[in-house]
Formats: C-alpha cells, sequence, structure tokens
C-alpha cells in the first residue's frame, strides 16, 4: 500500500477511535451527574407514576451496557433522537443551529490569520525592534485574556458604551449585512487570544526557516527579501501554525459556547447549555458528538494539506509507494 494511502487509512482509524472514545466517555460522565433527569423534565408536582413512565420512554430503567448499546446502535444509523421537551427530531434541532456554530468559529479563525500571519511576519523580518516588542507584549496580553472576559469587554465598550454595533442576535434571516455585523463582536473575542498565538508562532518559525541553506542561496542569486518571505520562507514557515490550527479550531468551538450566551447567538454550545440545564442527556450527546465530529474532521483535513505544504512528505509517499 502506498504511503499516502497508509498514512490516510491510519488516520481514518484514529479518527473513528476518538469518536467512539469520545462518545463512550460522554455517556459515562452523564450518568456521574446527580439527579434523576424525570424529576427535572417533570418538575417537583409529578407523581411517581409519572416518573416512571416516562424513565421508561427514555430508557433510564434499562441496564447502563444496553443503553450504551442503543446510543451507539442509533448513531451508527444516524438517528441521534428525539427531544422529550419538544417532541422533535435531535438532529433536526442541531442542524439548524449547527450553521451558526461553524460560522462564528471559521469567522474567528480567519481573523485571527488575517491578523495574526502579517504580525508575526513583520516580527521576524524586524527582530527585536519596537514593533516587535509591542507586538510581543500584545501577543502575550491576548493570549492570557480568557475569551468569556473579552466578550464582555467588548459587548461593554462597543455595544452599551459606544452604542455602535448591535448587542444581541445573530441577525435577521436573510439580512446578510445585519448578520455580518452582528458577527463582529463575537468572532473577535474568540480571535483575539489566537491572534497572539499565530503571530508568536509564525514569527519563531519564519526566524528559523531564514536561516536555512536555501534562503541564503536565493539571496547570493539576487532574489530581493520580499519574494523570498512570501513566495518561499513563509510557506514553509506556516507548517507549524496550520499544525496549530487544528487544535485551534477544537478549541474554538469550545469557546463558542460563551460567545453565544453572552450575545444570545444560536449555536450548538447554547443548544447544549440549555439542554444541560433541563438535564436533557440525549441534546447533550448529539450536541457533543457533532462537536468532536467537527474536531477530528478538521484535524484529518490540516493533516492532508501537510502534503501540499511540505513537499518533503510527498517525496516521502512515493518513496513508500515504490517499495
Amino acid at each position: 500500500m502506498p504511503a499516502s494511502l497508509r498514512f490516510l487509512a491510519n488516520r481514518l482509524l484514529t479518527t473513528i477511535l476518538v469518536i467512539v472514545g469520545a462518545v463512550a466517555l460522554l455517556f459515562c460522565l452523564t450518568l456521574l451527574v446527580p439527579g434523576n433527569p424525570a424529576d427535572v423534565l417533570l418538575g417537583p408536582r409529578a407523581t411517581p407514576e409519572a416518573v416512571a413512565a416516562f424513565s421508561k420512554q427514555m430508557g433510564l430503567d434499562l441496564p447502563v451496557w444496553r443503553r450504551l448499546a442503543i446510543f451507539f446502535g442509533n448513531v451508527l444509523q444516524g438517528n441521534l433522537g428525539t427531544d422529550v421537551i419538544s417532541g422533535r427530531p435531535i438532529l433536526t434541532m442541531v442542524m439548524e443551529v449547527l450553521p451558526f456554530t461553524v460560522t462564528l468559529t471559521f469567522a474567528s479563525i480567519g481573523l485571527a490569520i488575517l491578523v495574526g500571519l502579517p504580525l508575526g511576519a513583520y516580527a521576524a523580518t524586524h527582530p527585536d525592534s519596537i514593533g516587535d516588542r509591542i507586538g510581543a507584549v500584545f501577543s502575550v496580553s491576548f493570549i492570557a485574556m480568557p475569551n468569556f472576559v473579552v466578550a464582555i469587554f467588548l459587548l461593554l465598550i462597543f455595544s452599551i458604551w459606544l452604542d455602535w454595533l448591535p448587542v444581541l442576535g445573530a441577525g435577521e434571516p436573510g439580512n446578510y449585512l445585519d448578520q455580518l455585523v452582528r458577527l463582529i463582536l463575537p468572532s473577535v473575542s474568540l480571535a483575539l487570544g489566537w491572534v497572539g498565538y499565530i503571530a508568536r508562532l509564525v514569527r519563531s518559525s519564519l526566524l528559523e526557516v531564514m536561516g536555512e541553506p536555501y534562503i541564503r542561496t536565493a539571496r547570493a542569486y539576487g532574489v530581493s527579501d520580499t519574494k523570498i518571505i512570501y513566495k518561499y520562507a513563509l510557506k514553509n514557515a506556516a507548517i507549524p501554525t496550520v499544525a496549530i490550527l487544528g487544535l485551534g479550531i477544537g478549541r474554538l468551538l469550545g469557546g463558542a459556547i460563551f460567545a453565544e450566551i453572552i450575545f444570545a447567538r444560536p449555536g450548538i454550545g447554547k443548544l447544549v447549555y440549555d439542554a444541560i440545564l433541563t438535564r436533557n442527556y440525549p441534546v447533550v450527546q448529539a450536541g457533543v458528538l457533532v462537536v468532536v465530529l467537527l474536531f477530528v474532521l478538521t484535524n484529518l483535513l490540516v493533516d492532508m494539506s501537510y502534503g501540499w505544504l511540505d513537499p518533503r512528505m510527498r517525496q516521502s509517499a512515493r518513496a513508500g509507494g515504490g517499495h
């Protein structure tokens, strides 16, 4: 088997194992939460008969191993269950809010790349300058600030004090300008920390690449520094940045819950949060399962992108395929 296909098969197997392990762990954690979901959902005035009937409807009277087996079987069939409160299919509920979370996550990571990449490149081409030192201070400050604290301050400053941007919601359906305006504050609150990460990582990677022999050879042939940096060096320096972006998207998916709650945006994070408050475990499991799927699939795509960014990996794959 060629090395590229072998690598892809290994990554797919790892992806499946991660998903199975995450779902099993999530199922076990829900068992540790104190209280009976039937009591919470039906309220304190529910009769014991009603609680027993509802528990049977939810499958809470079954052994744990059987409940876990039923859940995995339903997931393999694409059936995430039915919401016990609204009676709607949970998959439909998740798919309705999924675009909001995905849009917020990728807008945040795109903004972080758009700002962090040139900042890191400037710092690497002007080491120990005043701009480099100022950038380092801001980068560390952005990294140290929690997302929810940044979100609260942005809301207070730009929505309440200055009244420049709307406070809550995701915008009117079909009104893309309104949706874009309401996306600014949540995406900035999530992106600031990753601006610092990307800027510092690009700086250190680019400084290392600038010392490579092929860079010195290009300079000896009279190639301009701008062309060397942006055509040759920056592409190789971006490889570690791409690696961290896979983890960054996972962190942003997790951090989106704070932005969705603070800015009252629909999304998977808010859906899971509301479900936790009502002990609606099927919705919690479905929401986390979708987030895990997004995370592992994004990391799989990041791994596949290495072959395009690093020619050495393509050569290694071709060499492995020849054996």
